[in-house]
């Protein structure tokens, strides 16, 4: 059974606040345009009767005319303000929805599986080698799980800045290395290469906790998004003008020009692509560029299209620390 749409489209705040800006704009031309003819009929008698304009036209009225436009300007702009602000709030609650119902699926999804796998356990003798392929099945449910839990408490633990570790000088390039080292069986089919300057160290002041979750959000999107036979990833570090720059290099599927500008939004998602599944929490890049702001450094993506991979470029400026 189809449920009708019962909201009425004459009370929809885009068709109010058109009609009102119309209705206001119209009332200012008109009272313009009356005060100019009036005017000029008033001048006619005065210079036809030879009457003192300062009768007719007190000094003040050019005055309270101005007045009287800027506040009308003033009530516009603030109209507008108001619409501005109101379109922001519904896509922010339509970004927290989709979050709330794809974090939802990421959550059921591990744990249903979880859930066939130990009854499969439970009621039926299985073979060893079946029983070694389903634990793998149940491994990579429970870091599905973690990776996503631990989205939310890094998310609330960056925006709240009750993050731990302090600051200390680290080889940015090293600690990349030995993270990608570290964590290789999170990345087990993408080939990861990091290439740095030949003798010279790209030392900077870091949180190694943040920069670490900045470098498994940016690696992890890049092989997520990806449809290639060998997933392949180039960390480039390389020194501009009193700058350490970082590219992140893969060759994934690609991003669109309309989409670069958005990907670092709060629970933004890109649309959906044919080959892949892109559920998720949108919660990745945003972190990215969470980290990034906290250090002061900045973020940027570029995409020369579809199918086309994508660079993420990082600038970190040579006397950085937080602020």
């Amino acid at each position: 059974m189809q449920i009708e749409n019962t909201s009425k489209w004459y009370l929809h705040p885009v068709f109010i606040f058109t009609c009102s800006i119309i209705a206001l704009t119209t009332s200012l031309v008109l009272t313009t345009y009356w005060y100019m003819e009036i005017t000029a009929a008033l001048e006619i008698i005065i210079k036809k009767f030879h009457i003192d304009p300062k009768q007719i036209f007190p000094s003040k009225t050019g005055m309270i005319f101005i007045v009287l436009t800027l506040l009308v300007t003033v009530v516009l702009a603030g109209i507008f303000l108001a619409f501005v602000y109101y379109q922001r709030t519904v896509r922010l609650f339509r970004l927290q929805h989709n979050f709330i119902y794809n974090f939802t699926h990421e959550l059921k999804t591990p744990v249903t599986s979880l859930k066939i796998y130990i009854e499969t356990f439970l009621r039926h003798k299985i073979k060893e080698d079946d029983i070694k392929k389903y634990s793998k099945y149940m491994l990579d449910d429970i870091d599905r799980l973690i990776k996503n839990i631990n989205s939310i408490l890094n998310l609330a633990k960056i925006e709240s800045q009750t993050y731990e570790a302090e600051l200390s000088y680290e080889d940015l390039a090293q600690k990349a290395k030995e993270f990608c080292t570290k964590n290789q069986t999170l990345f087990r089919n993408c080939k990861i290469n990091v290439i740095t300057p030949e003798k010279t160290k790209t030392i900077c002041q870091v949180n190694i906790l943040l920069f670490e979750i900045l470098l498994m959000n940016i690696l992890s999107n890049a092989v997520k998004y990806n449809e290639s036979k060998q997933p392949e990833i180039n960390i480039y570090f390389r020194f501009y003008k009193k700058k350490i720059i970082v590219d992140f290099k893969d060759n994934g599927i690609g991003i669109e020009k309309k989409e670069i500008k958005k990907i670092f939004s709060k629970f933004y998602q890109i649309e959906k692509h044919e080959n892949i599944d892109v559920k998720g929490t949108g919660l990745g890049l945003y972190l990215v560029s969470s980290i990034a702001k906290i250090h002061g450094w900045k973020i940027k993506a570029k995409s020369d299209g579809k199918k086309k991979g994508a660079v993420f470029t990082l600038s970190i400026p040579m006397e950085n620390s937080i602020k």
